[in-house]
């Protein structure tokens, strides 16, 4: 009997302690990757878009002179960039090309907002030589410092920010079937840097609720 009220008694408090669990707050909660994702509970929300921030006039790129290319053919080079995705030549120039075609893609269309220029710096375009892809494959890193200006003032409107912008680098028999289907680096590269322009210059919005409801700044921790 006397077993029996002690185990009663864990019972009881057990419960009691269950029941003085603090509820977990509904939120919506900011992700890195898809912008924003409802975590709420009994909200009968939309689908996430994402809308532009600016109403893109032009677009700047600069790759400064004083980053260091890169034409060995080990590994890891020690170098800021390292680019094999075309032929043999200016690696700046080449670099410069690939971010001016993803920024172009990335910006199309956007006309909301204050009219803007935007600026891209590049930091680092460390991409995989013939040895690493066509072996045990890595990343291609690349990270840029991203400004928005006024385009009448030149006044900044956001920034300076650092993109990280990595991504993926297949390596042996599956990079060989890529290039075979044209889903070159430079494909991945592109697209990577398209994505990242987007999140960086475009604001997340659920269909279906207010914009303070959603804006990163009014949403609690």
């Amino acid at each position: 009997m006397h077993a029996i009220r002690i185990l009663a008694a864990l019972a009881l408090a057990g419960l009691m302690a269950a029941c003085g669990q603090p509820e977990q707050p509904s939120r919506a909660v900011v992700g890195p990757e898809s912008g924003l994702t409802l975590a709420t509970q009994g909200l009968n929300a939309g689908p996430v878009v994402r809308t532009a921030s600016f109403a893109v006039q032009d677009v700047i790129v600069t790759v400064p002179s004083d980053l260091r290319a890169s034409e060995a053919n080990v590994y890891y080079p020690l170098a800021d960039i390292v680019w094999r995705g075309d032929a043999l030549g200016n690696r700046h120039d080449q670099v410069r090309a690939i971010l001016r075609d993803a920024a172009a893609q990335a910006t199309a269309g956007m006309e909301t907002g204050p009219a803007a220029v935007v600026e891209i710096t590049l930091n680092r375009f460390h991409s995989v030589t013939e040895k690493t892809r066509y072996s045990v494959g890595g990343v291609h890193s690349v990270s840029y410092t991203l400004t928005v200006r006024d385009a009448l003032s030149n006044a900044v409107l956001d920034g300076p920010h650092l993109v990280v912008a990595d991504v993926q680098a297949v390596g042996g028999v599956r990079a060989l079937a890529e290039d075979a289907a044209g889903r070159t680096m430079k494909v991945v590269i592109i697209e990577r840097l398209v994505a990242s322009l987007q999140a960086a210059l475009t604001k997340p919005v659920i269909v279906g609720v207010s914009q303070s409801e959603t804006d990163p700044a009014t949403i609690a921790n």
